[in-house]
This record gives structure tokens, C-alpha cells and sequence, in this order.
């Protein structure tokens, strides 16, 4: 609900459009192990499946998109507005982070619609934009959060902004996981055999996947501790 003073909360926003990625995969994976689609297993651990084959086929596919499409929607919102407040916050210092940090954030949504809108369909065409879209998103969303710790570095050092140190590290582990992971996955596809190197990339997708999770939860409780608030006017 709206204050007295005419504004709302961003910080929910933030959580919400990190947590229906995870909890669109979580669910098609339910439903596809309910339906007999892909085998019990722990998909974080045993590489079984991956997160596109769970959401691939019937009514893990619709739910997966109707959760991924309005995600994706929302996070590019989000980098719009993190862009907005570092702009604010850092002046014609962060001016250039900021314009990247929106660019790229938007390009990140826009392949997480791509991924999530060509999943499930056939064809050597589909197959590529499935996977460009993929690799968009994961990719463009950790360069993103890269960008933005490091904006946010700046603005604690020029003490223009707290930072507590708490968010800070998390944000950092955070981002050395998940390039970690890329690492590992290169690594595996370049020295196993197909088996394993499908079992490294899916074992990779699902934690990648919670990393930048755990990113969006983090960027919404430094939205919270901030009060970052959207104020709302009334036209004559």
C-alpha cells in the first residue's frame, strides 16, 4: 500500500523478479517428475536434467513461461531503476556505469523472454535461440550485478552511499560463484567425455541459476535498508 506521502516500496519488486525465475524452474521440475518426464534425482547434485528439459513439454512448459515471461519483464524494469538511483546517487561519476548497467540489464530480459518464449519448440532455429538466450541472460545478468558492485564500491568510498560490508561480500561470493561454475563448465566440456560434460552443464544451470537468484534477494534487501521508494503522482 501506497504511503501518506504518495510512494511504494521497490524492494519487493527486486525480490519478486529474482525469486519467479527459481521458483518457475523448481515447479516445472515438480511437475515433470510428477508426470514421469525426467528421472527423481537431485538436479543440483546428480545433473539428471537440466532446467530446460524440465520446463520442455507440457504443463511444465506453460507454467514456466507464465512465471519466466512477466520475470523477465520485471528485472529489466529493476536494472532501469538501479540504474536511475546509482545515477542519482553518484552524479556525472556513475553517469556512464549507470547508462551501461540499464543497456545491458535490459538486454539480459530480453534474452530470458527469448529463452523462455522459444523453449519447448523444435527446429535447428529454435534450438539456437534457446540456447543464445540462455547464454544472454546468465551472462548479462552476472556482467550487471559486476557493474553494480563495483558502482556501489565506489559510491561507499566517496561515501556517498553505505554499503554494509555484509552485502557487499555477499554480492561478491556471490559473483566468484557463478564465474566459477562458468569455469568449471568450460573446463569439463573441454576435457570429458559427453556424459559427464552434459551432467557438468546441467549441475552448472541449476546453481548458476540460484546464484543469481541469491544476487536479486540481496539487491532487495539493500533496496529495503536504502528505503528506495517509487513515488506515485496524479495528473491534473
Amino acid at each position: 500500500m501506497p504511503r501518506r506521502d504518495g510512494t511504494l516500496p521497490l524492494w519487493p519488486l527486486a525480490l519478486i523478479a529474482g525469486l519467479l525465475p527459481a521458483v518457475a524452474a523448481l515447479t516445472a521440475f515438480a511437475l515433470a517428475l510428477h508426470a514421469g518426464l525426467v528421472p527423481a534425482c537431485n538436479p543440483f547434485f546428480d545433473g539428471c536434467v537440466s532446467i530446460s528439459r524440465a520446463a520442455r513439454h507440457g504443463l511444465p512448459n506453460h507454467v514456466f513461461r507464465a512465471l519466466v515471461l512477466p520475470a523477465a519483464t520485471l528485472q529489466a524494469l529493476l536494472w532501469l531503476l538501479q540504474a536511475q538511483a546509482l545515477q542519482a546517487a553518484g552524479g556525472a561519476a556513475l553517469r556512464r556505469s549507470a547508462l551501461a548497467l540499464a543497456a545491458i540489464g535490459v538486454i539480459a530480459g530480453l534474452c530470458l523472454v527469448l529463452y523462455g518464449s522459444f523453449l519447448g519448440t523444435e527446429g535447428a532455429a529454435y534450438r539456437w535461440l534457446r540456447r543464445y538466450g540462455t547464454v544472454g541472460y546468465f551472462g548479462g545478468t552476472c556482467v550487471a550485478l559486476l557493474l553494480l558492485a563495483r558502482a556501489l564500491q565506489r559510491l561507499r568510498a566517496s561515501q556517498a552511499l553505505l554499503l554494509p560490508r555484509t552485502h557487499e561480500r555477499l554480492l561478491l561470493v556471490l559473483l566468484g560463484l557463478i564465474v566459477a561454475l562458468g569455469l568449471g563448465n568450460a573446463l569439463a566440456g573441454a576435457g570429458a567425455d559427453a556424459l559427464m560434460k552434459d551432467r557438468v552443464e546441467n549441475v552448472t544451470e541449476w546453481w548458476g541459476a540460484l546464484g543469481l537468484t541469491l544476487g536479486f534477494v540481496t539487491l532487495a534487501s539493500l533496496w529495503r535498508r536504502w528505503e528506495l521508494r517509487l513515488r506515485i503522482t496524479r495528473g491534473d
